[in-house]
């Protein structure tokens, strides 16, 4: 595999974990079926609609182009993670090393999301020739992500997980809170009293909150009417 970086830091709602002391490293695969392979096994056409995929910078294009760089970025590699799944998983742990080596050079902590856009069972994944998943390599070092996989097994301590509700997961969401997962919904306005996990993106600090609510991100998620965004705003 050509050796490019798996990892990025920092987007805007990541920064503000630095405020505490952690920087977050992620890996953005190219979400649900864009490389050829669906990496969201329960993806929606809500949180197809909604994903972040195209917030931001992945979604800044030239004029009359019809890709952008990190969208191309993104693509290679999950194709990659396809093509050849043990090269694959010894260039992120040695991505993980070098990250981790450059955070504690800055005095921070660093902590890992590897579905940034996707929703891979990472803990099913050995690293080359050892039979240590990537958490069990790094045992030292925290993970979390979100999923709307219920029912994975297990998931190393340092690997935390929060589901995410999505428009026809219901039954699923009321399973996660029975398991004692945090859940996190999308929301047009937070609905007061309800639990933030929009001040910062560390999810493994959140304790047992029940549902969480997230303020919709992104243009096209603001336009969603597919009962994924759960809207409480009154429309005039």
């Amino acid at each position: 595999m050509s050796h490019f970086s798996l990892l990025t830091k920092g987007n805007p709602k990541t920064i503000k974990g630095q405020k505490k002391g952690y920087l977050t490293w992620i890996l953005h695969l190219a979400p649900y079926t864009l490389s050829g392979k669906n990496v969201c096994p329960k993806a929606t056409p809500g949180c197809i609609a909604a994903c972040l995929n195209l917030a931001g910078r992945g979604g800044m294009f030239k004029e009359g182009a019809p890709i952008n760089s990190i969208q191309k970025a993104r693509i290679r590699k999950t194709r990659a993670f396809w093509a050849d799944r043990d090269a694959f998983m010894l260039e992120l742990a040695a991505d993980i090393q070098r990250a981790v080596n450059y955070t504690e050079k800055k005095g921070m902590i660093p902590v890992f999301r590897l579905n940034g856009t996707s929703d891979l069972s990472w803990e099913k994944y050995t690293v080359g020739e050892t039979d240590a998943n990537i958490f069990e390599l790094f045992g030292d070092t925290q993970f979390y992500d979100y999923t709307a996989v219920l029912g994975r097994k297990n998931i190393p301590a340092n690997y935390h997980l929060t589901f995410s509700r999505k428009e026809s997961n219901d039954a699923d969401v009321a399973q996660a809170l029975l398991q004692g997962m945090n859940v996190a919904a999308v929301y047009d306005q937070i609905p007061a009293g309800m639990y933030s996990a929009d001040d910062n993106d560390l999810r493994f600090l959140d304790g047992a909150q029940g549902m969480m609510g997230l303020k919709v991100k992104g243009h096209r998620a603001k336009k969603d009417y597919s009962g994924f965004v759960i809207r409480l705003k009154t429309v005039v």
